[in-house]
């Protein structure tokens, strides 16, 4: 057998291997669901709360982060409400598109999914 023959067969079966491996470890929505409320909460704990933490906890007594906290479950189910798979058997890609009401700035966010992590490589506010 010649040596190109089995690169070529080592080689394709490298390609089959990787396959599998991004098939089985495509993740789900629901754990992009769980990954964007997390990602949104540290966002808004590090960068909405800080900005506005001695005006408006002076104000009216406010915990801007306990805040954030307890609105988790609610985030989640906008944000699945918001959000569109498409599904490539190997990658996954999610389009979110965080419109909540016409006083708060529209978000959209696009995230791909592949080997059990995500990675968002687009967020732009509207």
């Amino acid at each position: 057998m010649k040596v190109s023959a089995i690169i070529t067969y080592l080689g394709v079966l490298g390609l089959v291997i990787l396959g599998v491996t991004m098939a089985r470890t495509n993740p789900s929505q629901p754990e992009y669901e769980d990954y964007a409320v997390q990602r949104l909460t540290q966002y808004l704990k590090t960068d909405v709360c800080k900005k506005t933490q001695g005006f408006i906890e002076n104000l009216v007594n406010f915990r801007c982060e306990k805040v954030v906290e307890s609105v988790s479950p609610q985030m989640r189910e906008i944000i699945a409400k918001t959000t569109q798979q498409q599904n490539y058997m190997i990658f996954s890609v999610y389009r979110t598109d965080l419109t909540l009401d016409s006083l708060i700035p529209a978000y959209k966010f696009e995230t791909v999914g592949a080997f059990n992590n995500f990675y968002t490589y687009s967020a732009e506010q509207q």
